[in-house]
């Protein structure tokens, strides 16, 4: 991808509560609506923007999926709601966790929550390579809809139901949003991501985890985001979802 800034996507996107600004990214296949459980409480102490990204809920695809170019159309929606001076707080669960992190390397915050991303993608390259004949076949749907099934963890079956209702698995998004780890090589592939995670020095930074990802994993993360803090909920891929009072009193000390 060129260094250009990436033509932008016009977002679809909602707006609760006032206060300091709160952007609120969500997951593969997923839409603004997976927030819905943590959105009122968070709006009682935050003006909350919620995006549908590219090619996902009421949003309209793009010509690449990279997370430059998803963090350049959240960029777009901050500014056309807040001014280009504003200067949001950004969480984002799994791919969204990509997003905001890629935001943050390129525009100014005043923190990043990632929910349950791992940022060190050599690991999942592997994975996926070894599905990528299934998820490019007539099996997508069921190959990706299983995949979330394994992470549920301990989401209940109230609210996992929610979730794969509102899922929408498209297969050119999908594919286009883990083409760093399709068509890169581990050595390429490493290369991008440490463009993705060089944010400014001192950036306040919570990796939140559903699974302890080990000692290794920290190390990493913090020779790139020094400042990073990196907490394990033992929930799954949905930590904010299965403690919602607990997420949203923890984004919120962290806003204040």
């Amino acid at each position: 991808m060129s260094d250009a800034l990436p033509v932008t996507v016009p977002l679809s996107f909602d707006e609760q509560g006032s206060g300091p600004l709160l952007v609120l990214i969500h997951g593969i296949t997923e839409n603004r609506h997976s927030f819905d459980p943590i959105t009122a409480g968070l709006a009682e102490h935050a003006r909350v923007l919620r995006v549908d990204l590219r090619g996902h809920g009421d949003s309209p695809a793009g010509d690449g999926y990279h997370p430059a170019q998803y963090a350049a159309d959240v960029h777009a929606v901050v500014e056309q709601v807040a001014g280009p001076d504003a200067v949001p707080f950004v969480v984002g669960h799994s791919l969204g966790g990509i997003v905001a992190t890629a935001y943050a390397a390129a525009y100014p915050v005043v923190g990043v929550v990632n929910v349950d991303q791992p940022l060190a993608l050599g690991a999942l390259q592997e994975q996926t390579l070894g599905f990528e004949p299934m998820l490019r076949s007539e099996l997508f749907q069921q190959v990706i809809r299983g995949m979330f099934a394994q992470m549920r963890g301990v989401l209940d079956d109230d609210g996992f139901d929610r979730i794969e209702e509102l899922r929408r698995p498209d297969q050119a998004v999908v594919l286009g949003s883990w083409a760093l780890m399709l068509d890169l090589s581990p050595e390429d592939l490493a290369a991008q991501v440490d463009t993705i995670v060089t944010l400014p020095a001192g950036t306040p930074y919570l990796a939140l985890h559903g699974a302890d990802l080990g000692e290794d994993y920290t190390t990493w993360l913090r020779e790139r985001i020094p400042s990073a803090q990196v907490e394990v909920w033992s929930a799954g891929h949905y930590p904010h979802l299965v403690e919602p009072e607990r997420f949203v009193e923890r984004v919120v000390g962290l806003l204040v």
